[in-house]
């Protein structure tokens, strides 16, 4: 009976658990995803001006994780001296910075729909890293998944709907610049995640020393950019002047810094598959609350572009976890068929 209680009590804290990491994941995420693009892609202010400044967003956000990232480490006692080379870190950092950078753009060229649904193909240059960097070796089932995204993701960007214009371009959402973008996002978030994998494997690393130090790193560098540019008084000019654009670069700030946390926490709670599983869904929610809220449409091959890459994305978590299933259970049955040992 105590056994049973004991039990049930395990899967409650565990389901709460759950409860508490997708809710934390969906929100700041599908919250992050639609401030993006009101801030690079809706105009403030009576003269209908637009923020251009999208280094200035990184900084902002990459200060506050910095922050938040040092306090946990003060208040839980642990080190914060760097525990890899420093030249490391910044090379995660300058990777990540060029990644955000050309997310940010991209969205004065593309809808983010199109980024969203782009981010997907994120999976062939993962792989193509993971070769380089980690002599990793993947799966016929592998290299078909990531074949079948990208074309789901081809298809999506190469026929949009007609009447979905960008504010800065007269063309339609494919541009040769706005596609340019996005691959360059890909192949910089690819080899950003990779590196990270191979630094935790490398180094006895604690989470928030490496974002304590990647972020670090990314504000002394997304700061020199401002003012190498010269946009960091044009920056804080426009948020002075439009304080509900002040208000959603801090909200922006909030939400990415939060979604750190919450991210880390699923992958170390319930481990990378359920933590995929989530992400997949999001972007499909952040799809439809985007088309919804800013009314983007979308044409019937840009439908089934959408279909076959959360198609093959869904089917590549459920074929894991069955996979993960009968491994179990073929442990289990060979545990239980094997002949007990008579006790000396």
């Amino acid at each position: 009976m105590a056994d049973s209680l004991s039990s049930a009590g395990v899967k409650e804290n565990k389901l709460w658990k759950g409860v508490f990491a997708v809710a934390g994941i969906m929100t700041t995420l599908v919250i992050y995803g639609v401030l993006q693009e009101k801030i690079m892609r809706v105009p403030y202010g009576e003269n209908k001006e637009y923020f251009k400044y999208s280094l200035f967003l990184v900084f902002c956000n990459r200060i506050t994780t910095s922050a938040v990232s040092a306090g946990v480490l003060l208040a839980s006692k642990k080190a914060l001296n760097p525990v890899a080379p420093v030249y490391k870190y910044c090379l995660i950092s300058v990777s990540n910075i060029l990644t955000t950078t050309c997310q940010y753009e991209a969205l004065k060229y593309v809808s983010f729909p199109v980024q969203t649904l782009a981010k997907c193909a994120k999976m062939i240059p993962v792989m193509i890293w993971g070769t380089v960097i980690m002599q990793k070796r993947y799966k016929g089932m592998d290299y078909l998944i990531a074949f079948l995204v990208t074309l789901g993701c081809s298809i999506f960007i190469l026929f949009p709907a007609g009447t979905d214009i960008s504010p800065y371009s007269r063309g339609r959402e494919n541009t040769v610049w706005g596609v340019t973008l996005m691959l360059g996002y890909l192949g910089f978030d690819g080899f950003t995640s990779t590196f990270q994998d191979k630094l935790f494997k490398g180094y006895d690393m604690e989470i928030h020393n490496q974002i304590f130090y990647t972020t670090l790193c990314s504000c002394a560098l997304s700061f020199t950019g401002l003012v190498v540019q010269g946009h960091l008084l044009l920056a804080v000019d426009f948020v002075y002047r439009h304080k509900d654009c002040l208000f959603d670069i801090a909200l922006l700030s909030t939400v990415a810094t939060a979604s750190q946390f919450f991210i880390s926490y699923t992958i170390r709670t319930f481990g990378a598959l359920t933590f995929a599983a989530i992400m997949t869904t999001r972007q499909l929610v952040s799809i439809m609350l985007s088309c919804m809220w800013f009314a983007h449409p979308l044409s019937w091959e840009q439908w089934i572009g959408a279909v076959i890459v959360f198609g093959s994305l869904y089917s590549k978590n459920f074929l894991k976890s069955g996979s993960s299933r009968t491994s179990t259970f073929r442990t289990i049955q060979n545990g239980a068929s094997s002949p007990v040992k008579p006790i000396p």
